[in-house]
């Protein structure tokens, strides 16, 4: 197969649920991978943020290999090691007294709705099952989690949504707290907006919005799915701003690519759910855990959610100074290793135009280029990667 077979065959049988880039990935390793015509290109999308520690890290190889040849599967009717001490691993190193295991974002996401909404129906009311989330924010794909998800164009052709969600802009407390009444369970945000542009808040917002679940007995829900393990430069994203939340969920960088998400939670919330409230034949099975242990301990013990800092802070100081050669960059944002540029029109072509000169790169709305290599990336390769966007801007974006 070669890649216009590949294009080819794709169109014809599978469905067109997403625009893919008119390339073929067969290998990866490191910060790099290969088209299936042998073209190499930097990675700077890490599988939507996913693939933190690299491509084909020895250590999740190794992992892989060694649980699939010895068990690969078995349900949450039996004690799993591996689960365990994944669970142990996230408890010790988080806010979080217990752990619920999935297998996606959304999946985690749903979970965590389903337990705010127990948690309140059990301890204050009934009718108390009112969600707050953010516009511009994104949660996932399941109807539950695009309940949740304030943005038109995710939704549109899938109504009606579900109930019981209000949606008020991203950085406002005042809208909060005029959104929030007798009503509300909980409040889902996103530290930093993802999907809706890379988008830091101010200083003291995640603070206000912890006072407020405070004083009115809301639970507050972070959804780090894509800002977690160490892609800020921190091994959460709420750390940046010392707020803890109530539940947290978490996913793509949990095991470097193998499918597996966790809701993190405070024990008082957790206990809502109880033997058949909940359920899933395939969260935290053997194989799904023994990677996830590895990668979070892995990342651990390489320290990388402080080099991603590090690194982070040397990628975003490149891409400022293309402000000062390109009038079509608008403004640099984002923490770590989740970099946005907004520029003063879509992007596409300007990520096209990488992509031939051998730069991955994702959008993150319609005038904003997302930044997310693997957490291992060095200097040099940094270099090269801006330098490549250098010369697409210099050859006009649009």
């Amino acid at each position: 197969m070669n890649n216009q077979q590949a294009i080819e065959w794709s169109s014809k049988f599978l469905m067109d649920f997403t625009t893919r880039y008119p390339i073929t990935l067969v290998r990866g390793e490191g910060v790099k991978v290969w088209d299936i015509d042998g073209k190499e290109y930097l990675d700077f999308t890490s599988g939507i943020s996913v693939v933190s520690l690299g491509h084909s890290h020895p250590k999740v190889v190794g992992a892989i290999r060694e649980q699939a040849a010895t068990l690969a599967h078995v349900s949450n009717y039996f004690h799993i090691p591996q689960q365990i001490e994944l669970a142990k691993l996230l408890v010790e190193h988080s806010f979080a007294e217990r752990v619920y295991f999935g297998n996606s974002g959304a999946e985690a996401v749903e979970a965590a709705i389903k337990l705010a909404r127990r948690y309140a129906s059990e301890n204050w009311a009934s009718d108390r099952y009112e969600i707050i989330t953010m516009r511009g924010g994104f949660h996932g794909r399941t109807l539950g989690a695009l309940s949740a998800t304030a943005q038109e164009k995710y939704q549109l052709g899938f109504g009606p949504m579900l109930p019981g969600f209000k949606y008020v802009p991203y950085n406002n407390l005042s809208a909060v707290e005029h959104a929030t009444d007798a009503r509300t369970a909980a409040i889902l945000v996103e530290p930093i907006q993802g999907e809706g542009g890379i988008k830091v808040p101010d200083h003291d917002y995640l603070a206000g919005l912890r006072k407020l679940c405070d004083a009115t007995g809301t639970l507050l829900i972070f959804d780090e799915v894509q800002t977690g393990v160490g892609r800020t430069g921190m091994l959460w994203a709420y750390q940046h701003w010392g707020v803890e939340p109530d539940l947290m969920t978490v996913a793509k960088a949990l095991a470097n690519g193998f499918p597996i998400s966790a809701v993190l939670a405070k024990e008082k919330v957790a206990a809502a759910f109880t033997p058949g409230s909940h359920g899933t034949t395939f969260g935290g099975n053997p194989l799904a855990t023994a990677v996830g242990c590895v990668t979070l301990g892995t990342m651990l013990e390489m320290k990388l959610p402080e080099r991603a800092a590090r690194t982070g802070t040397y990628l975003k100081d490149k891409l400022e100074g293309l402000k000062t050669t390109s009038s079509f960059v608008k403004e640099v944002r984002g923490k770590g290793l989740l970099i946005g540029v907004e520029c003063k029109g879509p992007v596409a072509n300007l990520i096209a135009q990488c992509r031939e000169a051998g730069l991955l790169l994702l959008t993150a709305g319609e005038n904003v280029a997302r930044f997310a290599p693997p957490l291992i990336v060095e200097e040099p390769t940094i270099d090269r990667a801006v330098g490549i966007f250098e010369t697409a801007l210099a050859r006009g974006a649009t």
